[in-house]
């Protein structure tokens, strides 16, 4: 079992691919490649939870999660046979659903850049270390990263996956991907107590009650 954790900023479940798992997969995607549609709804069942989870975090819109999945299969479906084994198959289908997820997010960010503002107020809160809260602070800071940046962080602490196995799945060498979550590590230590501030801030302004107006006016 490999333990995976936002390094100190929060803890995400570890990942399990045993060799059980990985060979079911290759030969659901070796019946895929044959036209076995009965394969490629067991496949689809078997990453549709995973993905849904790990693009509606990336995104906050579960139905461009639910595009971006239903994309990738599309592209499973048709280009089951130029899959070699060189990788697993989850490496294979992440990396699709990477590219898909990357062109999305990126769309996404052009159309929603002047809403920017106000999709990231700051949360208020009487106690504003709560685990939940800290859940809601960790995903305001991810929004705010790189695309490649976030895309990273998910990859690796998210779904667990190695940095050679990112590489694999983004397409880039691995020093690449240590750079990226290096600097998405650095970006969110400092994101995440900008945020916890400004809701200690906010919890300490005054009431606009009669008390703070006459605690004013003296």
């Amino acid at each position: 079992m490999k333990a995976t954790g936002y390094n100190g900023v929060g803890v995400a479940e570890p990942s399990y691919r045993g060799a059980a798992s990985v060979a079911r997969e290759v030969a659901l995607v070796a019946r895929v490649a044959e036209g076995d549609r009965r394969a490629f709804e067991e496949l689809y069942y078997l990453y549709h939870r995973r993905m849904a989870r790990f693009l509606t975090r990336l995104t906050h819109r579960y139905d461009l999660a639910e595009e971006v999945i239903n994309d990738t299969f599309w592209v499973v479906w048709r280009k089951a046979r130029d899959f070699r084994g060189d990788s697993q198959p989850s490496t294979w289908i992440l990396g699709i659903a990477y590219r898909k997820a990357r062109n999305a997010l990126r769309a996404a960010s052009r159309g929603a850049a002047q809403n920017l503002d106000e999709e990231f107020l700051p949360l208020t809160s009487e106690e504003p270390f709560r685990a939940e809260e800290l859940r809601d602070w960790l995903g305001q800071a991810l929004a705010q990263l790189p695309v490649e940046q976030r895309l990273a962080v998910e990859l690796c602490y998210e779904l667990g996956y190695s940095c050679q196995e990112i590489a694999t799945i983004m397409n880039c060498p691995v020093n690449t991907v240590k750079t990226r979550l290096f600097h998405a590590r650095a970006k969110l230590q400092k994101l995440l107590p900008q945020l916890a501030g400004a809701v200690e801030r906010e919890g300490a302004r005054p009431a606009d009650g009669p008390a703070s107006r006459e605690g004013r006016e003296s």
